[in-house]
């Protein structure tokens, strides 16, 4: 994780000071809180150069048969992409989106064959096309989904199961997730829609305590992870991996 981080490109959140030193202990924890869920953990070496270059999440969109290298809307972050080709290479053909099109990895999200891609600040129609081009004839389907008040799609949804996700509905539009079981965040907790789900547990920041005790209800294992220095950095839990099988 780079001490640069204090650089981080911010849309939505003013300014206020990342603790680095609380940063990087943090970022370590939650790699070990992968370990101990059973993952292999891939460690990427931090180029200071990239203030955001821990969210490895955003450049790239792994899939089962090939990965793919995004173009990051924010263009401090294009330059980041090599290093994290050069691990994936190694599981994954690799395919690019290239220009005019833009898209980040937190604005897609895979729940089962279905790929939901969020149309926000940092993804276009072109990236949406793109994605779609390269994913369809592997048999995913593509879905737009129209994001309004966060920097991300996964900002404001992510998947607690392939049925059942927990959104945000004030930031952006739940109609594509028609279908699916659609748990609310808190309303007082808007922040609380980005969980990561590892192996049967849900990985969440331990500052959405209501948000949690709902998830918990519904009978899920939630393992309490502070992030609370990378929420600084418009970021969360899903931002920091990229989650995926070797084969």
């Amino acid at each position: 994780m780079p001490s640069s981080i204090t650089r981080c490109e911010l849309t939505f959140l003013e300014r206020e000071p990342i603790d680095v030193d609380r940063a990087v202990a943090q970022h370590a924890v939650y790699g070990m809180v992968l370990r101990e869920l059973g993952l292999e953990v891939l460690e990427i070496p931090a180029d200071p150069a990239f203030p955001d270059c821990c969210f490895v999440e955003d450049v790239a969109i792994v899939l089962d048969r090939l990965a793919v290298l995004t173009r990051p809307g924010a263009a401090s972050r294009r330059n980041e992409t090599p290093a994290v080709a050069e691990v994936l290479a190694r599981f994954r053909p690799l395919v690019r989106v290239e220009a005019p099109a833009t898209l980040e990895g937190g604005d897609v999200l895979m729940l089962g064959r279905t790929l939901f891609v969020g149309s926000s600040p940092r993804s276009n129609a072109d990236g949406l096309e793109r994605l779609r081009e390269v994913a369809e004839p592997l048999g995913y389907r593509v879905v737009a989904v129209p994001v309004t008040g966060c920097l991300h799609l996964k900002s404001a949804v992510t998947a607690l199961a392939d049925g059942r996700v927990l959104a945000n509905p004030a930031w952006i539009d739940v109609t594509p997730f028609r279908g699916l079981d659609v748990i609310p965040v808190a309303p007082e907790e808007p922040g609380a829609a980005n969980v990561l789900r590892v192996n049967g547990t849900i990985v969440a920041h331990p500052g959405f305590p209501r948000t949690l005790e709902r998830v918990a209800a519904l009978g899920y294992d939630v393992r309490p992870l502070d992030v609370s220095e990378f929420l600084k950095a418009e970021a969360a839990l899903t931002c920091k991996s990229l989650l995926f099988r070797r084969h």
